[in-house]
């Protein structure tokens, strides 16, 4: 009987795995220019802190959890998105006693949603995420968002949007949605199962849905943006004011309001031409409550996730290169059991100078280890036999000109960094 892997999830082989550490690393260097400092929280937590902060009558809560019970009988939950538990690590660490804001990053993040795989979205993906505890002003929001950009540029992506909403506090959200229901409430009859659902436990989420049927039943909507409370007002028009500053183009699109309940005030989507269409490729925004809802002090908190395996399969549509293919230094091919031996420590030593090294350990024949050696992608080839033996040297190939020459053993480590 063999095994697959479970529908939803994906391997990363060795040959690509080159891909993601590019991609990580640019992620790195962006978020330390920016000021932020990686954390990593656990792959589950318990399943209260998700209904509590995502919010138990969301889609992600409903529908897509993992939720299991462990041997302790306690409810534990793969994490389905990554702010949640970086707000649990910011309370139980008493991080809000420290210097604020507190600015941090993950990174790989695994991430778990039971839903229909679609492209660059599995059941098992990855984000890269950041978050920002402690800062209210509409300039962090800019901030987060012109962070995101300049990832996406640095790795090439064009083309790109950004659609910016105000989903507004509790206070003029309560009065949004009186308004909401109120013109929803004929429309019922137009709306699928869901948003019918919806209606009583999450009205705003109808604005997101993607059913013909519903967007066109939305003809006329009210939208949040003409009942936001006086500062609520005030951030967005901050944040408009930020992003022309930083020479961000913007569109303000109130039909976006994120599909999780601790968003309040700014939310955002950035957007890259696909296909025929677009692809959003960060989604984010402002969660002022999170913190508290979660067991700790008032504190005001933003953020964004990217999804890593979409990220990269838009790079691949649009022929983006994703880093460089690794490439040895050197494959050391020995001729004979003797030359084997001495090469087995020539390797080691040059590993420890430094150079990426490697040799034969299957007893291939000298014919076969140079096969090998150029599907590895090596700088050079190393050959070592009885007459190099002799003369303590090793016969060193070049294996882009094809150049040969003899180098004393002593000398290969300088010469291969020469």
């Amino acid at each position: 009987m063999g095994f697959e892997a479970p529908r939803g999830t994906k391997d990363v082989l060795p040959k690509d795995s080159y891909r993601w550490q590019a991609l990580e690393s640019a992620a790195r260097e962006v978020c330390r220019d920016f000021g932020f400092r990686e954390m990593r929280t656990p792959v589950f937590e318990h399943t209260e802190l998700f209904l509590r902060g995502v919010g138990d009558t969301t889609d992600v809560v409903q529908k897509e959890m993992y939720t299991f019970q462990d041997k302790g009988e306690r409810s534990i939950t793969l994490k389905p998105e990554g702010t949640a538990g970086a707000a649990r690590a910011f309370i139980q660490n008493k991080l809000y006693n420290e210097a604020l804001p507190a600015k941090m990053y993950y990174l790989n993040c695994p991430v778990f949603r039971y839903e229909k795989p679609q492209a660059g979205r599995y059941r098992e993906h990855h984000q890269f995420g950041v978050e920002v505890f402690g800062a209210p002003k509409a300039t962090v929001d800019a901030e987060v968002i012109s962070l995101a950009i300049t990832l996406l540029e640095r790795l090439g992506v064009t083309g790109l949007t950004v659609n910016i909403n105000s989903i507004g506090c509790r206070k003029c959200r309560a009065e949004y949605h009186k308004a909401l229901k109120a013109f929803l409430n004929s429309k019922l009859p137009e709306l699928c199962e869901t948003c019918n659902q919806r209606f009583e436990t999450n009205p705003m989420r109808i604005l997101d849905c993607k059913e013909p049927g519903c967007k066109k039943a939305l003809a006329g909507v009210p939208v949040v943006l003409d009942y936001l409370c006086g500062e609520c007002r005030e951030h967005f028009e901050a944040l408009k004011t930020c992003l022309g500053g930083l020479g961000i183009d913007y569109t303000v699109d109130p039909m976006i309001v994120r599909g999780l309940d601790y968003y309040t005030k700014t939310v955002f989507e950035i957007i890259a031409p696909w296909q025929k269409g677009f692809l959003t490729v960060c989604g984010g925004g402002r969660y002022d409550n999170l913190v508290a809802e979660c067991g700790g002090p008032e504190t005001a908190g933003i953020g964004f996730g990217m999804g890593m395996e979409r990220l990269l399969e838009y790079m691949d549509s649009k022929g983006l290169p994703v880093g460089e293919k690794p490439v040895l230094d050197a494959f050391v091919c020995a001729l004979g059991e003797e030359a084997a031996k001495r090469a087995f420590r020539l390797v080691y030593d040059l590993r420890r100078a430094g150079l990426a090294v490697d040799m034969d350990h299957t007893g291939r024949s000298l014919k076969a280890q140079f096969k090998y050696a150029d599907k590895l992608g090596c700088r050079y080839n190393l050959i070592l036999g009885e007459d190099e033996l002799k003369a303590d040297a090793i016969k060193m190939r070049n294996m882009t000109t094809g150049d040969e020459e003899m180098v004393p053993l002593a000398g290969v480590a300088s010469r291969l960094k020469g």
